[in-house]
């Protein structure tokens, strides 16, 4: 845990992030993303609740399975600025991996307390999810960029996780169910390579969908390019260009990686569960068009510029993006909590809150919506004690 900054530089965000040589706008972005996260992680009727707020069923797409490639994206970029920053104080290329590799290892046991709590059985814990993927991207992506910062590697290392990923789903015989696209449908549900891997490392009681794991351990090898992705993004973004030039470049980018990932789509859909090579594509085009329109709204007005400081009206965002795996795990925590605590014989507190909300607004998606702003409400208040303490809580 660190605690930096001054009254004065924590109540003006622009001016910390000026001296600091960041972008508000990576800050912003993180902020919107674990806002956004965990607004469709904690709904109070996630059946009743609006599409948007609800992961595709299968094959497809939702703004909700666009949230998780996001955050990892933004994991990628954050990595090279960090590691640059490290660098350039002194620190040596052995002291950081030692670090990448503590910062990884806590992650992970982070990732098994919100998987397992409050009950922490272990012929239950899941050892998959949303933190031990986010550890073990990170530690691939850093240790890539420690060993080189070149782009062009990382270029060639994406490449190769993307197509081998297509290469092994589409054309890899899966046991017991066949050749896919021949003998068993074309990611089919049960019968496709990932989750079949998943189902021999693990028994039911350990995977979130019983049958398969939406972040087992095959479709992490995509995930990592979604991290790289985001590092070479970094690298892009510490080039000497002008940062309008930085922004049409990943603009452009942005709206290649949709367009390709929507002309893979009917032959490899697109598939969050999965995390399928025509995902990564069109998720990562998405991130990057997200990443250009936040630095035209925050960073481009900034620069140069000597008006009032708009940066105010960005606040909530940038709280949750300075502390996000801290709002991320208090998140998990509390819906855990909420679920285990039982008011009512047959109802936990989640619904209790839930129902009361609904007693007031019939209708079932509005109120699931308010309870979800509700309880993303808690968790900002949550964080801003933390901002406000200068408290920035570092894994």
């Amino acid at each position: 845990m660190t605690t930096t900054g001054s009254a004065s530089t924590i109540a003006n965000p622009s001016r910390e992030i000026a001296q600091s040589g960041r972008l508000l706008s990576l800050d912003v972005l993180r902020g919107l993303t674990i806002a956004f996260m965990i607004l469709v992680n904690n709904q109070g009727n996630e059946a009743a609740a609006y599409w948007p707020l609800k992961h595709a069923a299968w094959n497809g797409f939702t703004p909700t399975d666009l949230v998780f490639p996001t955050f990892l994206f933004l994991v990628g970029i954050t990595t090279v600025f960090s590691t640059a920053s490290r660098l350039a104080r002194g620190a040596t290329r052995k002291s950081l991996f030692l670090h990448v590799l503590r910062r990884s290892i806590i992650l992970y046991l982070l990732g098994l307390v919100v998987n397992s709590f409050p009950y922490f059985h272990l012929h239950t814990m899941r050892f998959y999810g949303v933190l031990p993927r986010i550890a073990i991207c990170y530690l691939i992506a850093a240790s890539l960029y420690l060993i080189s910062p070149g782009w062009r590697s990382k270029v060639g290392v994406a490449i190769v996780a993307i197509a081998g990923y297509w290469v092994l789903m589409r054309f890899v015989p899966v046991p017991g169910y066949g050749i896919p696209g021949h003998d068993v449908p074309l990611l089919d549900h049960d019968g496709n390579l990932t989750a079949w891997l998943d189902r021999q490392i693990f028994s039911a009681s350990h995977l979130y969908e019983r049958t398969r794991d939406p972040e087992g351990l095959l479709s992490t090898i995509p995930a990592v390019a979604t991290a790289l992705l985001g590092l070479l993004t970094g690298v892009w973004l510490r080039s000497q260009r002008t940062l309008a030039a930085r922004v049409l470049g990943i603009a452009s980018a942005g709206l290649s990686g949709v367009l390709l990932g929507g002309l893979w789509n009917p032959s490899f859909p697109i598939n969050k569960k999965l995390w399928t090579s025509s995902f990564v594509l069109f998720a990562g085009g998405f991130s990057l068009l997200l990443l250009a329109l936040c630095l035209v709204i925050v960073d481009l007005p900034r620069k140069g510029s000597t008006g009032p400081d708009r940066s105010r009206f960005l606040m909530p965002f940038f709280v949750f993006g300075t502390n996000a795996i801290s709002a991320y795990v208090f998140s998990e925590l509390l819906q855990s909590l909420f679920g285990a605590i039982h008011p009512r014989s047959n109802l936990n507190l989640q619904q209790v809150l839930y129902q009361s909300i609904q007693h007031i607004v019939s209708n079932q998606a509005l109120a699931s919506l308010l309870y979800s702003l509700g309880f993303v409400a808690v968790c900002w208040l949550f964080v801003s004690v933390l901002y406000h303490r200068k408290i920035f809580i570092r894994v």
